[in-house]
């Protein structure tokens, strides 16, 4: 194959079009969420996957996990952690059972925040996919997204 090769052309397209898929979809939720919650798409995530931890075993979960669900770096994800921290709206305390881990919850302000986001979020994901689907180039890939069911 060749670079001038259809297939891979048709390739590199699609890839294109999936990338304006989510940059728009991200860029109206950020709006959305930092105008009315001063909460940024990966605050929001990061308050999202944290709430879903559970005391029961494997309910908490490792930084690198945290990272991989918020799509960060460790480093990254470590300094989000801590500016919610510092804004109150995480925890950390260390594992009871392994005192070298550090477990990070979601304090009942941030837990708070996130039940004013979510609709908020919600809404400005369906306004997103509404707009992309009016795109030819894009309604593809919003019908895609939108027969996904994520077993969670």
């Amino acid at each position: 194959m060749t670079a001038t090769d259809p297939a891979l052309t048709a390739l590199a397209q699609g890839w294109c079009a999936l990338s304006l898929l989510h940059e728009k979809i991200e860029a109206h939720i950020e709006r959305a969420l930092q105008s009315e919650h001063g909460l940024s798409v990966r605050e929001y995530s990061l308050l999202e996957t944290l709430s879903r931890q559970h005391d029961g075993p494997g309910g908490h979960l490792q930084m690198k996990q945290v990272a991989d669900a918020v799509v960060l770096s460790q480093s990254a994800t470590t300094r989000l952690v801590t500016r919610l921290e510092e804004r109150g709206l995480l925890t950390r305390y260390l594992c009871p059972t392994d005192r070298r881990g550090i477990y990070t919850d979601v304090s009942p302000a941030g837990l708070a925040l996130l039940a004013e986001a979510r609709p908020t979020n919600d809404a400005a994901l369906r306004e997103a996919l509404d707009q992309a689907a009016r795109n030819p180039r894009l309604a593809p890939l919003v019908e895609a997204v939108e027969s996904l069911h994520v077993q969670g």
